[in-house]
């Protein structure tokens, strides 16, 4: 009875969390535009639920968004789903829209390759669900990285993401991205043609 529960209310919390991230206003208009806290969403952030790594407690995360005047907060943890639906409980009964995410581990080639000296680097890629597939299919893709994908880190590849993008934004950062890593090692090439894979698969959720 429990689990169906629970399940009732992940579903619930997909539905109401995410959104379209397109813009709302034109370039002209935002030119204009007067910001306000509201208007800016964290969309990149590690909790306790990031273990060994993240320190921020969810109260302590909910609390601050409200100070700041912020209406909407995501929480990616490195590797996990765990705090998803704690983020779900609090933001809404604090009055803010909870983003639901992840920072996926993704495989230097494949998730079931474990060559020491070839498989050991890793990359970061922020994940957020828009929409009820999405949540389903980030829940596909940490379970796929648990079970297939363990080695040092859950990972997942892109074999497993393309196959279960529908509903799923991606972030290009962060400092640990493919983009990211290959821009620093002086591989502008190889950062484009990542960049240009992403592109092919997301369209404007990249």
């Amino acid at each position: 009875m429990s689990e169906a529960k629970n399940d009732t209310t992940s579903n619930d919390a997909a539905q109401s969390v995410a959104t379209d991230l397109a813009p709302s206003i034109s370039h002209e208009e935002a030119v204009k535009h007067q910001f306000v806290p509201s208007d800016f969403v964290h969309l990149h952030n590690h909790t306790t639920y990031s273990v060994l790594d993240g320190l921020t407690k969810m109260e302590d995360l909910i609390a601050k968004v409200k100070e700041f005047g912020m209406e909407s907060v995501a929480v990616t943890d490195h590797g996990t789903m765990g705090g998803d639906l704690t983020l779900y409980k609090k933001a809404k009964a604090a009055g803010l829209k909870p983003i639901l995410g992840i920072e996926t581990y993704m495989a230097a080639r494949g998730r079931k390759d474990r060559d020491p000296a070839k498989d050991k680097q890793r990359f970061h890629l922020t994940i957020l669900a828009m929409n009820n597939q999405g949540w389903q299919n980030m829940m596909r893709l940490s379970s796929l990285a648990n079970l297939e994908g363990m080695y040092y880190k859950p990972r997942i590849d892109h074999e497993i993401l393309e196959k279960y993008n529908e509903g799923l934004i991606v972030l290009s950062g962060c400092a640990s991205s493919e983009v990211s890593v290959a821009l620093k090692t002086g591989d502008y090439d190889k950062a484009v043609e990542i960049a240009k894979w992403y592109k092919s698969v997301f369209g404007d959720r990249y």
